[in-house]
């Protein structure tokens, strides 16, 4: 029976679905979350959920909208109709395995598809070489009613292509989806589980079944215990349900037999359930070493190698199809079927070789950033929306702000410049533009969460400014991881801009009416005491910080002086475009690099505060431009910091750094405010969906799980470290949202 909702765009999944226990169910619950997450309202997944047959009844969730035996022949075409009927449903997909639909090869699903008339994706989870006909026929009649084919892996592809005449244009490939996890020592989580973190811990989970070869895994420990009695192998995982009818546990049994008869009960243990994701998570997150011994050579795909390769632990896998395509001898070691002693050999290279294991597991987690449920998600909604257009969101939900990142990055001295992947390098020293970034947020972020934890934080970045603060007012830039003043990179570049970024810090909490007065007063000391440096700056990036810092004092008090500084330093910015600026070149220098909207963003603030027109004028012209020249085909393309763009030059797009679409975000806000023109608005909500995967490469660069931001977008791959500028870009940003 079909449950009936409120009109919105579905999309809707045919799979087996929890609380059934079936690998598809799992995954089609995680795909169907993050699309939820991602996408509602605008676009929501449902699930028509198969069940094992005519009198199970399994209590699901209001995700499932409609229920029927996979047994059943006539319920096919009948659930197939009442989709149909539902003027909501814009897209169908089927996630395909073939123990889950009835009849020979499940054929069964073919009524299905010659009764649908929805637009239909089928997602191929196993696909076999060497097909026998009937199986054949049933893969090709499915994959010519389907609009879109997907595979899981390249290999899966060219069978598709070779074997079952898919046709090429037809299928795209999307990887099996895993949990975003931190990067951590195994150490933290065997101590949540009880475990000794001074056993070196193995393991193999899923549901359990013959086809793990577990038992040539077990064959292989006696040599290594001898050497490496601190071991401990972890089998995870209840039998799978179709095998317990079957067969009850014999298979079970069987194992632990040949642990005793092999006096591995020491060292071997068993986890008889069917464990919830964040549990699963933790006992991979306390792995050091994953086994996929596998016997199929033809499966196509290892949802448990997946995720085990996501927690970043190192693998050693039998040669199936998927392994053979990701397990290489950067991730991982592969064996042959059925071959202990190649298991024993390779386990004791790693146990011997410890610094390899974690570069081994490293590698295996940068690989696999693109694999996230996210980053699966955004690739199948950009798969889906090419034939069904109307599925496109106008934009994506924002998740929560997390300050876990930046507490992290934080010292009792300041922010710590860069990190190494989650770890603050500390060798990387403290600037002073990273600590004014991090004082304007912690202040904003205190005023609207009242947050005393971003109150203890601005306390330190407000502290950090006045460490850098020289007598004669200007700031220097950086410091060494010893807390002292880098005076050779300080004298080697021009600290223009960070004396700016300083400045208008200082400024924001100097009017912050809800911080303590102390820190407002020292604030407002350093502020006043540091103007006159201003007067000397050339850089237009240092005066339009300049105006914004003058212009949040206007705001609160009308300082004729401030007045007529900040008319100065907005003239400053009108004859710099007026010197560089063509018909076809509406900018302020000959280049465009960095930061490069806070530059019109300052004189559309100057309009507001003098109403000159001609500063409205060149604000928006620039600004236009700028936007010209960043936004394609409505996705926000930052200038590439390889080459930048030069009049008259190629326009580089890659690196894309997180700064630059920060400086976007608050400058298209300020435009929208000062011009209520709802454009700015739209596209400041594109600018910040490139954080969330709106980008050339497809990629979240927002990292749910520590609240930080990768450092960049290169052409072929993201940057995976995350310091403290593109974690504050994107919390700065976050912030300018009108969301929770």
């Amino acid at each position: 029976m079909v449950i009936q909702h409120p009109r919105k765009s579905w999309i809707v999944s045919v799979s087996t679905f929890p609380p059934r226990e079936c690998g598809i169910a799992t995954f089609t619950r995680d795909l169907s979350a993050t699309f939820n997450q991602l996408f509602a309202p605008g676009v929501e997944s449902k699930v028509v959920a198969l069940n094992i047959d005519d009198v199970t009844r399994l209590p699901y969730s209001k995700k499932v909208i409609a229920h029927f035996s996979q047994s059943t022949r006539e319920d096919y075409a009948v659930a197939a109709q009442k989709l149909n009927a539902l003027s909501q449903v814009k897209l169908v997909t089927i996630q395909h395995e073939f123990g889950i639909f009835g009849g020979n090869y499940g054929d069964y699903l073919l009524d299905f598809t010659q009764e649908l008339a929805k637009p239909l994706a089928i997602t191929f989870h196993t696909v076999l070489p060497k097909p026998q006909k009937e199986m054949l026929g049933v893969v090709k009649a499915l994959a010519s009613r389907a609009d879109i084919v997907i595979a899981m892996t390249q290999t899966s592809r060219k069978i598709l292509e070779t074997d079952y005449e898919v046709p090429r244009e037809k299928i795209a490939v999307i990887l099996h989806g895993i949990h975003p996890v931190p990067f951590e020592p195994s150490k933290n989580a065997k101590e949540l589980l009880g475990l000794s973190a001074e056993n070196t811990i193995l393991s193999t989970f899923g549901l359990l079944n013959r086809g793990k070869g577990i038992e040539y895994v077990i064959e292989a420990l006696p040599e290594v215990v001898k050497k490496y009695p601190d071991i401990r192998y972890l089998i995870i995982g209840a039998t799978h349900p179709v095998v317990v009818r079957q067969e009850g546990e014999s298979y079970r049994l069987s194992l632990i037999q040949r642990i005793y008869a092999l006096g591995l009960t020491p060292y071997v243990s068993f986890y008889d359930e069917y464990l919830e994701t964040k549990n699963l998570l933790k006992f991979l997150s306390a792995t050091d070493i994953y086994l996929a011994t596998q016997l199929d050579p033809n499966q196509a795909i290892s949802g448990t190698l997946s995720y085990a390769m996501g927690a970043g632990r190192p693998v050693i896998a039998t040669a199936f199809a998927q392994a053979k395509e990701v397990v290489t001898p950067e991730v991982g070691m592969l064996v042959d079927f059925k071959n202990s002693k190649q298991i024993t050999e390779a386990l004791l290279k790693l146990l011997s070789d410890q610094p390899k294991q974690i570069a081994l597991g490293q590698m295996a987690y940068f690989r696999t950033r693109n694999m996230t449920w996210p980053n699966v998600a955004i690739a199948y909604m950009r798969t889906f929306t090419a034939f069904v257009p109307e599925l496109r969101v106008s934009e994506k939900r924002a998740p929560k702000i997390k300050l876990s990142h930046l507490i992290k990055l934080t010292d009792n001295f300041g922010i710590i410049q860069f990190a190494k992947l989650t770890e603050p390098d500390l060798s990387s020293g403290y600037t002073v533009d990273d600590n004014a970034r991090a004082l304007v947020f912690a202040v904003r972020y205190y005023q609207q969460k009242k947050s005393l934890v971003a109150l203890r934080l601005a306390n330190t970045y407000l502290n950090f400014i006045s460490f850098v603060r020289q007598p004669n007012g200007a700031f220097e830039n950086y410091v060494n991881a010893q807390r002292q003043l880098s005076h050779k990179q300080n004298r080697g570049e021009n600290l223009d801009d960070a004396n700016g970024r300083a400045l208008y810090a200082l400024a924001v909490a100097a009017t912050a009416s809800h911080l303590p007065k102390p820190m407002r007063g020292k604030a407002r000391l350093m502020y006043e005491n540091s103007l006159p440096v201003a007067e000397r700056f050339t850089s237009p990036r240092a005066k339009a910080f300049y105006i914004k810092s003058l212009a949040l004092h206007l705001k609160q008090h009308p300082n004729p002086n401030y007045l007529k500084k900040l008319i100065c330093a907005c003239n400053f910015l009108v004859r710099e475009y007026k010197k560089h600026g063509l018909p076809e070149w509406q900018w302020f220098e000959p280049i465009l690099t960095y930061s490069n909207a806070t530059l019109s963003e300052a004189l559309l603030i100057g309009y507001a505060f003098t109403a000159n027109p001609e500063y409205l004028m060149v604000g928006k012209k620039t600004l236009d431009f700028l936007i010209s020249h960043t936004f394609e085909n409505n996705m926000y393309i930052p200038i590439g910091q390889e080459g930048w763009f030069k009049r008259g030059g190629h326009r580089h797009k890659f690196d894309q750094q997180s700064e630059d679409t920060g400086s976007t975000i608050e400058a298209l806000n300020t435009a929208y405010e000062v011009t209520k023109d709802s454009q700015y608005q739209k596209l400041l909500h594109r600018a910040f969906d490139w954080f969330l995967g709106d980008n050339l490469l497809g990629q979240i660069i927002y990292d749910e799980t520590t609240g930080g931001c990768y450092d960049g977008v290169g052409k072929h791959e993201v940057n995976f470290n995350e310091g403290a500028e593109s974690t504050l870009s994107y919390l700065l940003s976050r912030l300018l949202l009108k969301t929770k």
